[in-house]
């Protein structure tokens, strides 16, 4: 992860997103059973900062220079190689279709790989993490309006994407789907729209009420997953959770709240939250999908201020079993 720091980027959000961050990072690194988190900071000024609200806790700090805390999409990707080595994969960014150039950002991947102390491999598309959710088991999901976007891979096709995918992620099966969350900067991530909760089986919003924003666009993602079958031929499962309903940002215009923007740890699940009549009921149908996880609900109303969730700012390292 990457601590918030940045006031003109977050404005009036800034110390109520720490706040949030600070309740995340108290879910998942406190209590019987934590998972250690590895937080860049900027300088030695943040570290301080950082570490009143994280007292306590076990987390690993490291200065290193970042844009902003969406790391999911500027971090790498980490992949178990055929040799059973670790590595770390370093797509190309380009600020989300070149709508937010923060120059700190296309270095975030290196210097991630390089404190991991993992190999890093470029691979050769711009694509953010978010664009991707896979299922461990050669089974993909993305969207083609992000991926195939002419903002990021103009000379690419979906045949081509696939190979990449089949060559650095060991993916046999490449889902694409489309669809994009109102006031979604991203062109559609699918980490908003669509989550692998077990193999064969995935999470999908539907509409909460006659206020929904995204009532059509829900609606024909559903559609395509139940059409959909994943590498090993099976037909998906699709689990239905409620949508937020209609979140604004300070615009008043909607905001991209998505409760499908979990994190996955260790032991835990941890759900944003928004303050809506529909935060209970999408917790109840996520914990039934996690029956071996604690599912928790975190408040992020400021967080999605700057454009994203729990799943959006972090990037998890997986633990090779000789570790």
């Amino acid at each position: 992860m990457a601590w918030p720091s940045d006031e003109r980027l977050w404005e009036h959000h800034l110390e109520p997103a720490c706040r949030e961050y600070a309740e995340f990072c108290r879910v998942l690194a406190g209590g019987s059973r934590p998972e250690r988190i590895e937080l860049l900071v900027r300088n030695r000024r943040v570290r301080a900062a950082a570490a009143e609200y994280l007292e306590g806790l076990d987390v690993g700090f490291h200065e290193a220079a970042y844009g902003d805390v969406w790391l999911r999409d500027t971090g790498p990707v980490f992949v178990v190689e055929a040799d059973g080595e670790l590595s770390a994969l370093r797509f190309q960014f380009n600020g989300w279709g070149g709508k937010y150039h923060f120059p700190d950002d296309d270095g975030v991947a290196r210097a991630v790989a390089s404190i991991a102390g993992r190999r890093l491999r470029e691979v050769p598309l711009v694509c953010e993490g978010g664009a991707l959710d896979v299922d461990g088991q050669g089974t993909c999901l993305t969207t083609a309006n992000c991926v195939l976007h002419t903002n990021r891979n103009p000379n690419a096709d979906a045949a081509h994407v696939e190979e990449l995918f089949a060559e650095f992620l060991g993916i046999d099966r490449v889902i694409w789907l489309a669809g994009c969350l109102a006031g979604d900067h991203t062109d559609g991530h699918v980490d908003t729209l669509a989550r692998f909760v077990r193999p064969g089986t995935v999470a999908c919003m539907t509409p909460s009420s006659l206020a929904e924003p995204n009532r059509e666009v829900l609606r024909a993602l559903h559609r395509q997953l139940q059409r959909a079958r994943d590498a090993r031929g099976r037909q998906l499962e699709v689990v239905e959770v409620p949508s937020p309903g209609l979140v604004r940002d300070d615009g008043g215009r909607p905001a991209p709240a998505s409760y499908l923007n979990f994190y996955i740890g260790d032991h835990v699940v941890l759900v944003p939250v928004y303050g809506t009549p529909y935060d209970e009921r999408a917790l109840a149908v996520i914990q039934s999908c996690f029956a071996d996880r604690r599912v928790v609900g975190v408040p992020s109303l400021h967080v999605l201020s700057g454009g994203g969730s729990w799943h959006c700012v972090t990037r998890q390292e997986p633990r090779l079993p000789e570790e």
